[in-house]
């Protein structure tokens, strides 16, 4: 079985005729509202949401004029030396020092950011675990066809159950270091050029099976181009794409929930909740404010706290072995995850995962309820364990099972295809 190919690459970064650095990044595409998306966009005109999510006007002629226009302000920076290449292939190395209220005091996490062979996903070098929606796909699709550059890292993870790999990481010399604070998160990119430093990256990655964190919808895009290519005998650029790599036994690695919003159901009352689901759950009243308090105590192992659109708190308990016997793993069947879209919903009547708005904020889900813009369903998350046991298994958690926090921001590192070394 082949495992993971990764490469050095000649990283597009901003210089400092951008603007400051803090100015220019941004959270991924994908978890940005349209409110976030502009406030980013009116730090500074060289903001990467300008490229990653451009903006579609009144009067263009088709659907897909917005992706031009991104190639072309990147086309533009690229000329006026606002976003470069960096002179030789490299890799780089993404810390992030940040805190999170479930976990206490600040956390570091470190990836290594390289370009790495896209393969199908039987070949069993890289990994999915969540469900895509197809219609993401074909933005981003659109996009990396008029840009040829991978503008964000996708995220992915490797065994290393004796941490050497992520101490290798960790202690590799580097050549320069910026950083800058955005979103309450410490980011800091160190490129490593050092050939010595550089071999014994790719050698220790060489027997790595990668699976893949964040970025499901990236990776499938990659590997729709790369099929666009056609057969070749030699490397070409189509064949690798962005990511950055953390290691399993990296102490920064956490794994937040991602609760569920339901618009359809604003009016639905806790008679009705019963009604729908008592033959599978216990429904209990518990104050709103305080479900995910509970949710955390010890007690059951799959519970689930619902707000509903009048402000009224209900937790959850099956009353039964849901989902034995059903399709898939033990493993798949029994996340919360799986409860939650093959059961509980669906018993709702929401089957559509459109349907469906997703939240990590606790607050803003329960405030949704509180105000009258759905039922919010509030979730613990899935383990490292499932993530990779699932996957292991062939299968796929439902969407938005797993967020892994924070996000690999945009902005810090881009590859254009342009720039590729055979």
């Amino acid at each position: 079985m082949r495992m993971a190919e990764i490469r050095p690459f000649r990283g597009t970064r901003y210089s400092p005729a951008a603007g400051p650095l803090g100015t220019l990044v941004a959270p991924p595409y994908d978890v940005l509202s349209d409110r976030q998306r502009q406030a980013f966009a009116n730090e500074s005109e060289h903001n990467i949401v300008h490229l990653t999510l451009p903006e579609g006007k009144p009067d263009d002629r088709s659907k897909h004029v917005k992706y031009m226009r991104s190639a072309a302000a990147l086309a533009q920076w690229r000329k006026e030396g606002a976003f470069v290449p960096d002179p030789e292939p490299r890799f780089y190395r993404y810390v992030q020092t940040f805190s999170a209220e479930e976990y206490g005091e600040p956390v570091t996490r470190t990836s290594l950011i390289v370009v790495i062979k896209v393969e199908p996903f039987e070949n069993g070098t890289v990994l999915p675990h969540e469900q895509t929606f197809p219609k993401h796909k074909e933005d981003r699709l659109r996009l990396l066809e008029a840009t040829r550059t991978h503008l964000e890292s996708i995220f992915g993870l490797y065994d290393d159950p004796d941490g050497s790999v992520h101490h290798l990481v960790s202690s590799a010399p580097i050549t320069e270091s910026l950083e800058c604070d955005v979103d309450d998160v410490l980011h800091r990119l160190e490129p490593i050029a050092e050939p010595g430093s550089l071999g014994a990256l790719v050698e220790a990655m060489a027997d790595k099976r990668i699976w893949i964190a964040d970025g499901h919808h990236r990776y499938e895009t990659a590997l729709n181009f790369r099929s666009a290519a056609g057969a070749r005998d030699h490397p070409i650029a189509e064949d690798y794409i962005e990511i950055a790599l953390c290691s399993m036994s990296d102490p920064g690695l956490i794994l937040l929930p991602t609760h569920r919003i339901v618009p359809k159901l604003l009016s639905m009352s806790g008679t009705e909740l019963k009604e729908a689901v008592g033959n599978y759950f216990s429904i209990q009243p518990h104050p709103a404010e305080g479900l995910w308090a509970e949710l955390n105590r010890p007690g059951p192992e799959h519970r689930f706290g619902v707000v509903l659109g009048d402000g009224i708190g209900l937790l959850l308990t099956p009353t039964t072995d849901l989902n034995s016997g059903g399709p898939g793993s033990d493993r798949l069947r029994q996340l919360d995850a799986s409860i939650l879209h093959s059961v509980l919903l669906p018993a709702l009547g929401v089957t559509n995962p459109e349907q469906i708005e997703y939240t990590r904020s606790v607050s803003d889900a329960v405030a949704a309820g509180r105000e009258g813009k759905g039922a919010s369903f509030l979730m613990l998350p899935p383990s490292v364990q499932d993530m990779k046991d699932v996957a292991l298994n062939g299968e796929r958690m439902p969407q938005k099972s797993t967020y892994y926090y924070p996000k690999i921001f945009s902005g810090f590192v881009a590859w254009s295809l342009s720039d590729f070394e055979p």
